[in-house]
Order: C-alpha cells, then structure tokens, then sequence
C-alpha cells in the first residue's frame, strides 16, 4: 500500500520546463534505470505479443503496470504546458521520443549559451569555493550536451579537464597571479580538484574575504617624535665640576661659598 502510494507521485524534484530538458533527462532516465524500468523506454521490454502464451494474461497486465507508472512519472515531472502535449500517446516510450525530439534539437543552442557563460564568467567579490560551486555548474551541464561515448575515452577526459583549468585561471582575481603562474608551469598538470585545494589554501594565507579582497595590512601606530631643535638653539652642556673644585673659580680646595673672589667682592673697594 505505501509502496504503490510512492510510486504515484513525482518521481524527481526536477521539473521539466524546456530549456533544461539536458538536464531532466539525466536525471529521470537514472531514475527508471534504479527502478528497473529504463528497458520501457528503450523498447527492450516491448508489450508481450504473444497472446498463446499460458502466462500472457498475467505478463499484459505487469507491462500495462509498468508503462502506466512510468507515463505518471513522467506527466507529474513536466510543467503543465507540456504535459497537456503528452496525452496522445499511450506508451512511455513514445513519450520519450517525443520529448526528445522536441528539445534535443535545441541541444547545440544550449552548449551555446553554456559556452558563452563559461567565457563571461568572472570571480570577482566570490570566495574561491562560491565560484568554483558556480563553474562546476556550467560544466556539468555543459558535459550533459556532449555525445555519450566521448566519456570513455581518456585522452578526451585530460583534454576537457585541462581546458577547465584553463578557464577557471582566467576568470580568478589577479590576488592569485603567483600561484596560478607556478601551476602552469607544471607537468603535467594537476586536476582542478587539487588546484581548487591548494587556492583555497591560499585564499587563508592571503586573508581573502567576500567582496573585500586582500585585507589591507593593520595600520601601525608610530608615536610622534618632536623635531630637535637647531643646533644653534640647543644648550651647551655644562662642564663637570670635582667634588673639591669651585664652581665660580675652579680652583680646588674650597667650594663656592668659600671661594676668595666671592669674599673680595662682598667686602667692595
């Protein structure tokens, strides 16, 4: 009871609404492929022909099943515009064909447009983890676009990973301009998984933030020293006198008080 309940409703949160057919595709033929179902859809479990079989009753009504909840899936993923399309058909494959051929030949229009984001792109106030999140987006949708068996061959892989580097480089701020000069110089090149890890480290080294860039260095407090005066203003300084000399004569033996040229004068003429 719960099960068939499951089964009635939406299939995948991704609701098709045309321009992300690349997208819904993926996404709902991994979804018949997990329940067992993608056959439906390729023609490889065709509806049982051969009406002299024992079983045929009972292999009818499995197939009716199975095409009527993937025909529900697929009605309950789509935006209403193009479900109201969709009611002509009585198989889950004629479905898909139908659907296909309706967006897929818009398919180079969307590599196009993903194609000229990717270029426009810029990092600009994002963190180094904010704007690789937003090309990662790009490519993946980007990857949807390319024929299938291009996947299985390696040399094509390094290519595509390359030229991810490449853009991902272009786009960064030009507070990175030392490590990205030193990853392009070698050999070979790491992927942009390791080369995001090692920015990422660099972003904490240079304190970046959001829409700050690098932190200004803290101002440093200088104390204010006052100007010396001219030399000409400055005192001289005054001689040292021993503990037995005058001051006033500079005679040793007696202090100032005592000094015979201070007594002379006291007496007058």
């Amino acid at each position: 009871m719960a099960s068939g309940h499951i089964d009635s409703l939406q299939a995948i949160s991704v609701k098709l609404v045309g321009h992300n057919y690349i997208y819904w595709a993926y996404v709902m033929k991994n979804f018949l492929l997990g329940k067992n179902m993608w056959d439906y859809i390729t023609r490889e479990e065709a509806a049982p022909t051969d009406t002299k079989a024992a079983n045929h009753a009972e292999l009818q009504k499995t197939w009716n099943v199975n095409n009527a909840k993937i025909i529900t899936w697929i009605n309950n993923s789509v935006d209403q515009t193009i479900g109201v399309q969709l009611a002509k058909f009585n198989t889950a494959k004629q479905i898909w064909e139908y659907l296909s051929k309706l967006y897929v030949q818009s398919n180079f229009a969307k590599r196009y447009q993903l194609e000229a984001d990717i270029r426009a792109a810029r990092q600009e106030d994002r963190s180094i983890q904010e704007f690789y999140s937003v090309m990662t987006g790009f490519w993946d949708q980007l990857a949807l676009t390319e024929p299938a068996g291009l996947s299985a061959h390696e040399p094509y892989l390094t290519y595509r990973e390359e030229q991810r580097l490449v853009q991902f480089f272009m786009a960064l701020r030009d507070d990175f301009e030392g490590l990205r000069g030193s990853i392009l110089h070698r050999s070979p090149l790491p992927s942009v998984d390791s080369v995001v890890n090692e920015l990422l480290a660099e972003e904490v080294r240079f304190k970046v933030l959001p829409g700050k860039g690098l932190l200004p260095l803290p101002t440093q407090t200088v104390l204010a020293v006052p100007p010396k005066p001219p030399a000409s203003s400055q005192a001289r300084p005054r001689p040292r006198v021993g503990v037995d000399e005058c001051s006033l004569c500079h005679e040793k033996g007696h202090w100032k008080a005592q000094c015979p040229k201070l007594m002379n004068k006291a007496r007058g003429p």
